[in-house]
């Protein structure tokens, strides 16, 4: 390779990585915006939990042929960037396939097993955009929801396309590398599994266009790769690297558990006569639940960037499935909408946030959605990274109430009745097990 090409490749190698820094500390930076919290016990169960789930992909097994479709994209995408790493040494050091000498005869079974993997991608990302555009999954059908209209319909459609495109650049590179090799031009390494098919489309051209052809798709490749890479920091597939540190920090107390306010459960037990009052003034609350981003936990913000966007917790979720407007999908969604509009804040403002007159209470999330939820958990059980959209929707939900006395009059009925006879029904504690004296 000419030194001109490889001065070229370290300049666009070293623009992807300042790109990717700097879009990666967005990102860390909008995380950290969360309220702390303490997820660091039980680590042995946390590492458990990550390699089943986000390494084996334990849940998308749900559905079998999908999951099996699932695992060749994923297999395919952490494997065959063995392979890119071998690109890439090629491109800084100016060689041609760097490892085949190391490896002597195991590197066309190698290269064999990636092809194998990229025709794997190719089939399965071409089944996926299928499904995807006809209509034939109701919870990817954008007609049915409208969080999926406009960029993330274009988003999932992109991704499928570029790594289908993708897969065909590299077994067209290889199958003109293997013909240059037969021809004496290169030195013989193939041909490999799955691109000797391909070498009789290109075997009545001459030397000079094979060479064209295997360097063009070498440079398609490995340039789609590194816009790949950065694209996916903006888009929904950014889950490909979160699903890892969203399933290891996952909460593992119960799923039903819900996290109460220790001033307002201090309140509870000095009614209900479980704890003596100390004497000690009382702990400012601070605000009750979350009207903003800035309101909720690291971890609910990791779960809004890591959302797959795959729709299984909405197609579970029984008030959507009634008609009502909640969509759990959307809650994550519009969570990440959120950040996202404050990480460019953030960088039109020298890293500060300005007051933008925006929350994503009201702005992102309506009431209307809020109160449609009924904590059944379907859409915590349903997600395949273990992400938690009821928490999010049950601090909002305790902002609305708590702080801006925003509930229905049925609501507002219950309330008063727990707060004066401890109990939902509007009679004295004392009256409670009547019901029970004509029972024989």
């Amino acid at each position: 390779m000419p030194v001109v090409q490889q001065v070229l490749f370290a300049l666009v190698l070293g623009f992807v990585g300042w790109t990717m820094f700097r879009r990666i500390s967005v990102i860390k930076k909008t995380i950290a915006l969360g309220k702390p919290e303490d997820l660091t016990d039980r680590p042995g169960e946390r590492l458990s939990t990550m390699l089943r789930i986000a390494f084996g992909q334990k849940k998308m097994f749900d559905r079998p042929v999908v999951g099996v479709l699932h695992f060749l994209v994923y297999a395919g995408f952490l494997l065959i960037n063995l392979e890119v790493l071998e690109i890439v040494l090629d491109g800084l050091f100016g060689t041609h396939r760097l490892l085949a000498p190391l490896l002597g005869g195991f590197y066309p079974i190698l290269i064999g097993f990636f092809e194998l993997l990229a025709l794997g991608v190719l089939v399965a990302c071409s089944i996926f955009l299928i499904r995807r555009n006809t209509g034939s999954v109701p919870r990817l059908s954008p007609a049915r929801h409208r969080e999926l209209n406009g960029w993330p319909v274009k988003d999932a459609n992109t991704i499928l396309v570029i790594e289908i495109v993708l897969m065909i650049a590299i077994l067209s590179m290889n199958a003109a590398d293997s013909l240059l090799q037969e021809r004496g031009e290169l030195a013989a390494t193939g041909p490999y599994l799955v691109s000797r098919w391909l070498m009789p489309l290109f075997s009545g051209l001459g030397d000079g266009a094979l060479h064209a052809i295997e360097r063009g798709a070498w440079w398609f490749h490995i340039l789609g790769i590194f816009a790949f890479a950065v694209y996916v920091t903006y888009s929904k597939h950014l889950h490909i690297f979160l699903a890892f540190p969203n399933t290891y920090f996952t909460r593992l107390k119960p799923k039903g558990e819900m996290e109460n306010m220790p001033a307002v459960t201090k309140e509870v037990k000095l009614m209900l006569g479980l704890q003596t009052d100390s004497g000690e003034a009382p702990a400012e609350p601070g605000r009750f639940g979350a009207k903003d981003v800035m309101d909720l936990s690291w971890k609910n913000l990791m779960d809004a960037y890591s959302c797959t966007e795959c729709g299984r917790c909405t197609a579970s979720c029984p008030a959507n499935i009634t008609g009502k407007k909640l969509s759990p999908r959307k809650i994550m969604m519009d969570t990440r909408d959120r950040l996202e509009d404050l990480g460019r804040n953030m960088l039109a403002n020298g890293g500060e946030i300005k007051d933008d007159g925006k929350f994503l209470l009201g702005d992102y999330i309506t009431a209307e959605e809020l109160r449609a939820c009924t904590t059944c958990q379907a859409c915590v059980e349903a997600c395949p990274v273990l992400i938690n959209p009821l928490d999010i929707i049950l601090q909002l939900r305790r902002y609305q109430v708590m702080e801006e006395s925003d509930a229905p009059a049925s609501w507002n009925s219950m309330f008063q009745n727990l707060e004066n006879n401890q109990a939902p029904w509007k009679f004295s504690p004392g009256d409670r097990f009547n019901w029970a004296e004509k029972v024989n």
